[in-house]
């Protein structure tokens, strides 16, 4: 849960884009005026800087900003986009805390004015978009506020030294609310995750439930071009109810999710098990180049189901159907698919037991049940 709330923070960063905007907007307009109006070489070089790290922090927002929000992000690439972030957003804040500065050194009471007003605007914005990185938050309110302070404090004037000291409250304060609202959004990314992991899972076995294999399989089959073969494995419990009534709803219970258990051990990490419902189960399986892969993997799961069970020292016995469906159509979706396998299982039913299939080659156009 860790890297999925990881994963949401640096996602936040990047969907505040209109305070950077008003900021390098407010920043390159009042500079330009600034430099203009005190002619001063060495802020023209700053303003300058700043400018061109406005843009590049606003390119990095608009670009990455797809890619933030892309469902399969995963932690390493939410790495490099925070990493790319923070060059552009820090780079920016040496800027800014260098215009600080040198304005508070020249004699421009309009400027200072100006000045303060980009600072404390300057740092309501981070408050506001980077709270969820505080790390980055914090840094950037430091380089981009402390330089002018300072510089302010050096004025010889009561009210230059009331005004930096109200700057630096509103720095503290705005620290600790950066705090404050990390934390905030910590828990609520965790409730939310661990709210969308309950809705996701089923209670009973811990397994993915429908809606869940229903997502897994449009990112790992869908939406991927490196799929190859898929199978839908659906599987029911014959001797499943018998057993209940015999030992009691207890051990049904720990039978299914001895059940999921093991049908979880014998799969790949690339394929994914899930409980449907009751004593019914489903299998995706992926990335086969032959059809007789699925009907290997039939084999072992109904073998898997035949060994006994051994649940509180008592020995609970059961067989499967098993009916599966193969595509190459990484088009089809997943309830299609399901729905086959679900008529190939009640051919075997109807056979008395076993395994029966439905195998689709979408090149050929043929359709056949083995």
């Amino acid at each position: 849960m860790l890297d999925g709330i990881y994963v949401d923070l640096v996602r936040s960063i990047y969907a505040a884009f209109i305070p950077p905007l008003i900021m390098s907007v407010g920043f390159i307009a009042g500079g330009t005026m600034v430099v203009r109006e005190t002619g001063d070489a060495a802020l023209a070089v700053i303003v300058a800087a700043g400018a061109l790290m406005s843009v590049s922090r606003l390119a990095v927002a608009l670009i990455g900003r797809r890619e933030a929000f892309d469902p399969g992000l995963g932690v390493d690439r939410a790495r490099r986009l925070e990493r790319q972030f923070a060059v552009a957003y820090l780079g920016f804040a040496v800027c800014l805390g260098a215009f600080g500065a040198r304005v508070f050194m020249l004699p421009a009471n309009e400027a200072h004015l100006f000045t303060a007003v980009l600072l404390v605007g300057y740092g309501a914005g981070v408050v506001a978009g980077m709270a969820p990185r505080p790390h980055l938050a914090i840094a950037s309110m430091f380089i981009g506020l402390v330089p002018g302070l300072v510089s302010s404090f050096l004025v010889a004037s009561e009210l230059y030294w009331a005004t930096a000291a109200m700057m630096t409250a509103l720095l503290v304060g705005g620290i600790r609310n950066v705090l404050d609202r990390y934390h905030f959004t910590v828990r609520e990314i965790s409730r939310r995750i661990t709210f969308g992991n309950l809705a996701r899972t089923d209670g009973l076995t811990d397994l993915p439930n429908r809606l869940a294999l229903r997502e897994w399989f449009e990112e790992h089959v869908t939406l991927n071009p490196n799929a190859g073969l898929v199978a839908v494995h659906c599987l029911d419990l014959d001797d499943f109810k018998a057993v209940n009534e015999e030992l009691g709803h207890p051990v049904g219970d720990a039978l299914l999710l001895a059940v999921g258990k093991r049908l979880a051990y014998i799969i790949r990490e690339s394929d994914k098990a899930a409980r449907l419902g009751s004593d019914e189960f489903a299998i995706v399986q992926c990335g086969m180049k032959h059809p007789e892969e699925a009907a290997i993997l039939a084999r072992r799961i109904e073998a898997a189901i035949r060994q006994p069970f051994r649940l509180d020292g008592r020995v609970a016995k059961l067989s499967t159907c098993i009916g599966y469906a193969v595509s190459d159509d990484r088009a089809e979706d997943l309830e299609p698919l399901i729905s086959r396998a679900d008529e190939a299982l009640y051919t075997a039913k109807r056979r008395g037991g076993g395994i029966a299939a439905q195998i689709r080659d979408e090149q050929n156009g043929i359709s056949a049940a083995a």
